[in-house]
């Protein structure tokens, strides 16, 4: 029992003495309270002191370039600011506390909130203390690691380059694309979408190591580019700089070849050598790393090597409307309830080219009156340089891509496309036909001057200059256009000095007076009917008058253009020519292609230096003289591709047109110098006469067989004699019915290899057109009325020489198929083919087609449009329901 009392007891101690700890410890913070709330303001007094004298350093440290606070230093004083906080608000509250002590400051009226607070005091002042042992930082700051990307600043997003930027930016994602070419004409937006892919690697999680932004422009230095990508990467500095290229370009390949890259480079006019600059060409061994460029040359692209281009090219009509919206500003759009419809005409004076639609945009978001709307519209038609920004801001950078142009020739070339209307679909053969004339083209044969035209037409194309128009024709951008007239009007007057009023609604000519010291003058496209004025031009060297109501030129208005050298009235109402034409000594180009002419008069025999006469439909045209054309013994070129419709029934005995075509021959035999004829025929005999003649066989580019009336077939394969023939039309034969050719292991010989195109028109017994298969470079094929026709290419006429189909590409470069009336047709060819650059397939009143020569494989980049009516598409057999499904979105329904 005594051990059990002992214990009791030894516990009850125990407890005592705890008891009298607490007690005394709790005590402590009541009775330290005063003291410890003095010495938290005195040691927070210092905290702050410290903090500030940091704070001081880091402010220096961050004035330098690239220099960031340290992470432990900005924790550091963000606890600091935390700790005073809390202390303020415990000074606060200590001094109420400090008036409730008792017994001299061992006891408080409040007992557990005078200790509560006593606690929180202590405990701050050592946190206190420990953040004032914690600032005593020898660094805090140091160089901040550069983001893979520097951003650029940008304006808001253009409206409509956000798809192109998706499209570009999943095409770096591919593996096996490395270089990517960004091409268009200036002011399109290039630079801004080449930023915006920038921005975009600082918003996506990518593992690139370096974005590399290089402006590379005109003046191509490799060392600039070395020195951009040198201090992107680490290497620039004072002796680096001053290393030779060759060194530098040792250092950034050993640097980069190890790390995956985007190299961003704006602005190339030529090839960058990117082994010289030391930049690992990304390619099948390297595909991480990434080249983006842009250019306003496609060709630049091909030089670059790009595995991908993209054309970044002008606004469609909403977005152009959404961005010239946004840079006029809704006040000034709705000041007046005209405004609106008055500005679309302006956005649309802009031809969707965004530095234009901006710089407009800004231009008119002051004018709240529909007069200065409509004064602006008139000064963007008629003198657009004249418009604010336009010829200070616009024209001079899209006159850096004509500077750039190879030579004086192209740039000529260039400025006369400016000749045209705005929108007009300009013929590639007219336009270098005239450019012959001029004397643009000096080689030494039509053949390669023609040539050389196209190659200029190439060139102008690449440069994003011109633009293809289709069906052989091109046009010329509107922006651009008026940028080609402020260089011939204002900064090359005394040179080249342009008249153009081409398609602005004219019905009387501008007076004359005008015109003296004027090189090339355009009124075509107007509503003109006579000229009745006569006009001295001496200097003049292009007259372009086609396309007016002209029904009366004054006898005596060519007799003061001793240097006209080309001449258009084509699409004229004339019926005859004035009699002064015969003054145009210098004439090289007459053009009086589908006018009404009936009659050439005799009077153009004095026309000695004419290279080139155009009377391609000139339906009326009923009597040319004999002897006329045999005199004319400078020319090169003959066009008369559907000339005189009814010439051969009614012309007289002293026409060339009489007997149906033998007498042209006849005349064509005696010019030297022809080299480019097209012809109309309407009789075997004439057609002999042609083939017979080994000059007119090399001669002829187009031919028209028209009412062909005295034979039942025509032997086809003759026809490919006629190794420059690219244009071949069979209209009207209504008797015929077959094209005949042996289709045997030797037709390889037969192979038309410069036909391009051809029309077959209300020929309505003709059974097939099987030939075509031989004809490897045919682009557009028309068929229209042929009702007898049930097989394009017939499969009976190969069944007994497989062999034959076997080694055929059939329609390989087809790109326009027209089927119209064809009420009998039921198939193209037998089998599927691949008709890889196929754009364009009209099936109209052709109930009878039934299957297509469609596949999965056909078409692939389904870029074609086919045509019909909605019937007609429904009740078409395909191959498979994937082929089917493929082609629903290329239907467009003509109900």
């Amino acid at each position: 029992m005594g051990n059990i009392l002992q214990i009791s007891i030894s516990c009850d101690g125990a407890i005592f003495n705890r008891c009298l700890d607490c007690f005394l410890g709790k005590a402590a913070y009541i009775r330290n309270l005063q003291e410890n709330v003095i010495a938290l303001e005195t040691e927070l007094v210092k905290l702050i002191e410290a903090k500030n004298d940091v704070m001081a350093r880091v402010v220096n440290a961050e004035r330098q370039p690239m220099m960031t606070r340290l992470n432990k230093v900005q924790g550091w004083l963000s606890r600091v600011d935390a700790v005073k906080a809390e202390a303020d608000e415990l000074i606060r509250h200590g001094s109420q506390e400090i008036e409730k002590l008792c017994l001299g400051g061992y006891c408080s009226k409040n007992c557990h909130s005078s200790y509560k607070l006593g606690k929180q005091v202590a405990k701050k002042l050592r946190d206190v203390g420990t953040l004032m042992a914690e600032g005593a930082f020898e660094v805090v700051a140091e160089r901040a690691p550069e983001s893979v990307a520097d951003e650029r600043p940008i304006e808001p997003t253009v409206v409509g380059l956000q798809s192109q930027l998706e499209q570009v930016w999943r095409c770096l994602e591919e593996k096996s694309v490395g270089i990517v070419g960004l091409y268009g004409m200036g002011g399109v937006g290039k630079t801004t979408l080449l930023t915006q892919i920038n921005n975009k690697f600082l918003e996506s999680p990518t593992n690139f190591n370096y974005v590399i932004w290089v402006v590379v422009s005109k003046d191509l230095r490799l060392e600039n580019l070395q020195e951009t990508i040198g201090e992107k990467i680490g290497l620039l500095n004072g002796g680096w700089k001053n290393r030779r290229i060759e060194q530098k370009a040792l250092d950034i390949f050993r640097i980069l070849k190890e790390k995956k890259f985007v190299l961003l480079l704006d602005d190339l006019w030529q090839r960058v050598d990117l082994t010289k600059v030391g930049v690992p060409l990304p390619g099948p061994q390297n595909n991480a790393s990434k080249v983006v460029f842009t250019t306003r040359s496609e060709e630049v692209c091909g030089l670059m090597e790009a595995h991908k281009k993209f054309k970044v090219a002008c606004l469609s009509d909403i977005d152009a409307w959404e961005l010239f919206r946004q840079k006029v500003g809704e006040e000034a759009l709705h000041s007046h309830p005209d405004i609106v419809e008055l500005a679309h005409t302006v956005a649309k004076e802009c031809g969707g080219l965004p530095l234009a639609l901006i710089t407009t945009g800004r231009a008119m978001a002051c004018k709240k009156t529909p007069e200065e709307w409509t004064y602006a519209i008139e000064v963007l038609r008629t003198s657009s340089s004249q418009f604010p920004g336009l010829g200070n801001e616009v024209y001079p950078l899209l006159k850096f891509s004509y500077d750039s142009l190879p030579s004086d020739t192209i740039r000529s070339c260039l400025l006369y496309c400016s000749l045209y209307p705005e929108d007009y679909c300009i013929s590639k053969e007219k336009l270098i036909d005239c450019w012959i004339g001029e004397g643009f083209l000096t080689e030494r044969d039509r053949f390669v001057e023609q040539n050389q035209g196209y190659h200029i037409l190439g060139i102008l194309l690449h440069a994003c200059l011109l633009e293809e128009g289709g069906d052989g024709k091109v046009k010329m951008h509107d922006v651009i256009r008026d940028m080609a007239l402020w260089i011939v009007c204002d900064i090359e007057k005394e040179k080249e000095n342009f008249l153009v009023y081409a398609g602005v609604g004219l019905t009387e000519a501008p007076e004359v007076k005008g015109w003296e010291n004027v090189r090339r003058i355009s009124l075509m496209d107007n509503q003109i009917t006579n000229l009745s004025e006569v006009a001295t031009c001496r200097h003049l060297l292009t007259l372009f008058l086609n396309q007016n109501k002209l029904q009366m030129i004054h006898n005596d208005f060519f007799r003061f253009m001793p240097s006209l050298k080309v001449l258009n009235l084509s699409h004229a109402e004339l019926t005859e020519l004035p009699v002064g034409i015969s003054d145009l000594v210098s004439l090289q180009h007459l053009d009086l292609s589908e006018s009404d002419i009936s009659e050439l008069p005799g009077e153009l025999k004095a026309l000695v230096n004419l290279k080139c006469l155009n009377l391609e439909w000139t339906r009326n045209l009923i009597t040319i003289p004999r002897q006329l054309i045999s005199n004319l013994s400078r020319l090169h070129v003959l066009r008369m591709f559907g000339a005189s419709h009814n010439a051969f029934d009614g012309a007289s005995e002293d026409s060339i047109f009489f007997g149906g075509g033998a007498l042209i021959v006849e005349e064509l035999l005696g010019l030297k110098y022809l080299e480019v004829i097209s012809f109309t025929l309407r009789s075997s005999h004439g057609l002999q006469s042609v083939l017979s003649s080994h000059k007119l066989r090399c001669c002829t580019r187009a031919l028209l067989l028209q009412c062909f009336n005295d034979s039942t077939s025509l032997e086809v394969s003759a026809l490919a004699d006629l190794k420059q023939l690219n244009r071949l039309r069979i209209a009207e034969c209504k008797k015929l019915e077959e094209l005949k050719m042996d289709y045997t292991g030797e037709v390889q010989q037969f192979v038309f290899h410069s036909l391009k195109k051809v029309e077959i028109v209300n020929s309505y017994k003709l059974k097939d057109l099987t030939f075509l298969v031989f004809a490897p470079n045919l682009e557009s094929i028309e068929v229209l009325g042929c009702v007898a026709m049930e097989e394009m290419v017939s499969v009976g006429k190969f069944a007994a020489v497989p062999e034959v189909t076997a080694n055929l590409n059939p329609f390989a470069k087809l790109q326009y198929l027209d089927l119209v009336g064809a009420i009998n047709l039921k198939s193209i060819y037998w089998m599927p083919l691949s008709f890889p650059l196929l754009k364009y397939l009209r099936a109209m009143n052709c109930h009878k087609l039934k299957k297509l020569p469609f596949d999965s494989n056909s078409a692939r980049e389904r870029n074609i449009v086919i045509s019909g009516y909605t019937k007609w598409w429904d009740q078409l057999e395909w191959v498979d329901e994937a082929t089917r499904n493929a082609f629903l979105p290329c239907f467009k329904t003509l109900d």
